[in-house]
């Protein structure tokens, strides 16, 4: 899919070009004034140092988008211990993302059956992490995972328009600021889209859901926005939440109160985590939407209430 291409779309679905559309480069270029960017970095690294010496000795902090969406919901959630585990449901998604880059340089006619088990395969392969998983898969695991993938690979397929190789498409790009200390902000990102062109802002940040839309998903790309802008120096120019499900592009351009935004929404996280895990201050409880899945909900009663005024007949 070309940045800003209007020709060659005969062939594009409406829901193809539609997100075209949504993603499409503006006539005018978009550059950032180098003084805000410099002042995000300084006032980050400012910032930065600040919380490191309120740490523990030795002690290594780790920002991500879910660490600071839970600190900033609810505190007691965000202590729980991680009990993170792979399974179909939660793999489908980085299977999927390594079939779409498959697809820049498959021949012929892509099917995707045929490019999620040559993804599961190369994953397989690298033997480690969700390597190790795929590869001791049950037949029966094997074949939800494929299934899963594979559906969430056709809806992709079915609206996006073919990945233009000129526009350098990555999927799961890692980002990380800074490279050294014992803060570090880091992010991997579903798909990023845009040739680099000197200060000119140009890259697309996206990131693919399923289900219905949710504020966190804004303000995750509002931390990717401020990663690009602190690793790279130069502001993305779109960001865009693609929901699989229906079909739609919530995309949003990138702008001065944005960044400036997502710098104050990081920094207030990272407070908090210092707070909790160095200092050791009481955790608060914040019912809200994540008392949905928090495994918490059956003994708080705050989360019920909220649930049942949110969700109760």
């Amino acid at each position: 899919m070309s940045e800003g291409a209007t020709s060659g779309i005969d062939g594009f679905t409406p829901t193809q070009l539609k997100t075209l559309e949504a993603l499409r480069r503006p006539p005018e270029p978009l550059v950032f004034d180098p003084d805000l960017v410099a002042d995000i970095r300084t006032e980050m690294r400012v910032a930065l140092d600040g919380f490191t010496e309120r740490l523990q000795p030795n002690q290594d902090v780790y920002i991500s988008k879910y660490k600071l969406t839970s600190v900033l919901e609810c505190e007691e959630n965000h202590l729980i211990p991680d009990d993170f585990e792979w399974k179909p449901s939660t793999a489908k998604g980085q299977v999927a993302h390594r079939a779409i880059q498959l697809t820049l340089s498959w021949r012929g006619e892509p099917n995707p059956i045929d490019l999620v088990d040559e993804a599961m395969a190369r994953l397989a392969d690298e033997e480690r992490g969700i390597g190790a998983w795929i590869a001791g898969l049950s037949p029966a695991d094997e074949a939800d995972l494929r299934g899963q993938s594979a559906e969430r690979l056709t809806k992709f397929m079915e609206c996006f328009p073919p990945l233009d190789r000129r526009a350098n498409p990555m999927t799961e790009s890692s980002i990380r600021w800074p490279n050294d200390g014992p803060i570090v902000l880091s992010g991997k990102v579903d798909l990023v889209m845009g040739r680099p062109r000197g200060s000119e802002s140009s890259k697309v940040i996206i990131d693919l859901k399923t289900g219905r839309p949710n504020v966190h998903h804004r303000e995750d790309l509002g931390f990717y926005a401020l990663l690009e802008t602190l690793v790279r120096s130069v502001p993305p120019r779109k960001l865009a939440t693609f929901y699989l499900d229906a079909a739609e592009a919530q995309a949003e351009d990138v702008s001065e109160r944005l960044l400036r935004t997502a710098v104050r929404r990081t920094l207030d996280g990272i407070n908090k985590i210092v707070e909790l895990h160095a200092e050791g201050r009481p955790a608060v409880r914040r019912p809200g939407v994540t008392c949905r899945w928090c495994p918490l909900a059956d003994t708080c009663s705050d989360g019920q209430a909220y649930l049942d005024a949110q969700f109760g007949d």
